[in-house]
């Protein structure tokens, strides 16, 4: 037996407004500060819900091996740690790049938590759910939890920021960036001395990996020396993905026109919420969601 939800689930695109590294943990790993937005860029999902237990993908996704899926992961993990007998059936339009620095492997696994929480009538919390998306990835409780969020830590440590929601250009230049050789490549003498979220409005933060970046990736170069004609141009977490911000859509519109066709472009809005959690609202008078 099988219910297909019509519902379309989005899965946003993040952008990281600066990230700098201030220390490196026992266990290897970076501390990070940075600011997490989403933008209105984003893959859909929806669901076929089984009640055989098996998970699994509807069809094929190019480049996204099945075993690796965060997608199916996360389902996976979900209902191990739930012990729910219910299966179900994942289908993915994707259009967010792969080793782009916008999240959206760690955007699909959230809303895959947050869609089947609901469909499987399990009611987990946020906090709950964005535990178990942090044994997937860093980035994925931001998506979780459904705001634009200073981080801390890895990224998991998260508090909620109000921020201006303007236009954007981003630029994915012909490149796949890994972030493990990324941080390998990072040479510091120091870290950096750590910033409150006051010094950022106040207009400090960068990106400190950009240098590593623009070293390795010739495209990623080639693109941030395209587009700084435009405006201030900023990376998305290691990249590839770049950004300007822009007055309206109209200029943003002229920008991707001229943009070389090599590289992938759009014009896209800042967003403080997750546009999965409207939905769950939603649902929540339909009688499928419960928060």
């Amino acid at each position: 037996m099988s219910h297909e939800w019509p519902t379309v689930w989005p899965a946003p695109a993040k952008i990281n407004l600066f990230l700098h590294v201030v220390g490196r943990r026992p266990d290897g790993y970076h501390e990070l500060q940075t600011i997490f937005q989403f933008i209105d860029w984003q893959d859909d999902l929806w669901f076929t819900v089984h009640d055989d237990g098996v998970i699994a993908r509807a069809h094929d996704v190019a480049g996204i091996d099945a075993d690796r899926d965060l997608t199916v992961r996360a389902a996976r993990r979900l209902q191990e740690a739930s012990g729910s007998r219910l299966g179900a059936r994942i289908h993915m339009t994707k259009r967010l790049p792969i080793g782009g620095g916008l999240g959206g492997g760690s955007s699909d696994a959230a809303t895959t938590l947050l869609a089947l929480n609901a469909l499987w009538g399990l009611h987990w919390s946020l906090d709950r759910l964005a535990e178990l998306g942090l044994s997937l990835g860093a980035d994925v409780p931001v998506f979780v939890r459904g705001a634009s969020a200073w981080a801390e830590g890895v990224g998991e440590r998260l508090t909620a920021v109000d921020l201006p929601e303007p236009w954007y250009v981003v630029i994915v230049p012909d490149a796949a960036v890994l972030t493990g050789p990324v941080f390998a490549g990072l040479h510091l003498t120091g870290f950096r001395r750590p910033i409150t979220i006051r010094d950022f409005r106040a207009g400090q933060g960068d990106n400190d990996l950009v240098a590593v970046v623009r070293a390795r990736y010739e495209a990623v170069d080639e693109a941030w020396r395209w587009l700084e004609a435009y405006g201030r141009v900023r990376m998305s977490g290691s990249g590839a993905s770049l950004f300007i911000e822009v007055p309206d859509p109209h200029y943003g519109q002229d920008v991707v026109a001229a943009c070389p066709s090599r590289w992938r472009a759009c014009v896209t809005r800042g967003r403080n919420t997750h546009p999965v959690h409207a939905l769950l609202r939603s649902m929540t008078h339909w009688g499928v969601a419960k928060r």
